[in-house]
């Protein structure tokens, strides 16, 4: 099936200029999805090399083709971000910077047969549909217990016990638009999202590990050799930046002794680089009146400078 080039990617301005100094070398896309972004930095900056990541084989397809005129100055490469990060510094190769648009992709919220929309008839929210867990596995299998905690932690849900027991009550359920319309009288109200939002988000993270996922990623760039190397992390929710948030602030601490200590023991020499969003960047009034999805993406730099 043929597809048009969908709309500019999220931030797209904001991520120009925080990658702008970036004048050769590898540069990481770690959610390649549409290609928008590596397209607009294999763009400005002329002679870097990209290499994109994504588990979405639909995604892969689509960016060979819009990426095939950038020809040997593009790779891309199948799995989940992190480990093939890891892979990629094992085999040496020189990445000097990361740039990773966490969460659920355009792609993935268009297509309805994958499940991610309100609208869909099918239950499934894989991002890669060769794993095996879905989201019907999620809502119809999982105990309620289960279903409490993940919409409390993921989704922070109020009413995570009554949506829990309402679903095991009900259930099964066969599509995401079955699900959305049964819930509607127990979701949020008033508010400018969907009213299923926040449970969508929360099976959606559940099936796909993506907290999870982000924290392997950030251990991965922690735990590299390299010496300077720009990271910038777009996230969505509050949860998402929340981990960016605090693990960069870790990195950029010098001083690791407890707070209560007398003076300084550990050496006050464990920075790794520095916090270069002190507050993250957001869309301006233009890209939010033409994408209104970008409306909670947050984008954190840090520079790495060991």
């Amino acid at each position: 099936m043929s597809r048009a080039i969908p709309h500019i990617p999220v931030l797209h301005k904001e991520v120009l200029q925080s990658f702008e100094s970036i004048k050769e070398g590898v540069v990481v896309d770690c959610t390649m999805g549409y290609g928008g972004h590596s397209s607009m930095l294999l763009e400005q900056n002329e002679n870097i090399k990209l290499i994109g990541i994504d588990q979405d084989q639909t995604a892969i397809d689509f960016s060979s083709k819009r990426l095939a005129k950038f020809g040997k100055r593009v790779e891309i490469r199948k799995g989940r971000f992190s480990e093939v990060l890891q892979e990629i510094l094992d085999e040496g190769i020189e990445v000097r910077a990361v740039l990773a648009d966490i969460g659920v992709s355009s792609l993935q919220l268009d297509e309805k047969e994958r499940g991610f929309s309100y609208e869909s008839d099918n239950l499934d929210m894989r991002m890669d549909k060769s794993r095996s867990l879905t989201a019907a596995d999620v809502v119809n299998t999982y105990a309620q217990s289960e279903l409490e905690r993940i919409f409390r932690e993921y989704g922070e849900l109020k009413n995570a016990k009554k949506t829990a027991s309402f679903i095991v009550q009900h259930r099964p359920f066969t599509s995401a638009k079955e699900l959305s319309e049964a819930v509607r009288p127990l979701m949020p109200k008033g508010k400018k999202i969907h009213p299923s939002t926040l449970l969508f988000q929360a099976i959606r993270i559940e099936v796909n590990d993506e907290l999870g996922e982000l924290q392997r990623l950030l251990d991965v760039i922690e735990n590299s050799k390299l010496h300077k190397m720009r990271v910038g992390i777009i996230s969505f929710h509050s949860l998402e930046d929340r981990i960016v948030k605090q693990r960069f602030n870790k990195w950029a601490k010098s001083c690791i002794c407890p707070n209560d200590a007398i003076r300084c023991t550990c050496g006050n020499n464990h920075a790794i680089g520095r916090v270069l969003t002190k507050k993250p960047l957001t869309a301006d009034i233009e890209e939010l009146s033409e994408n209104p999805r970008s409306r909670s993406a947050k984008l954190r730099m840090f520079e790495i400078e060991r």
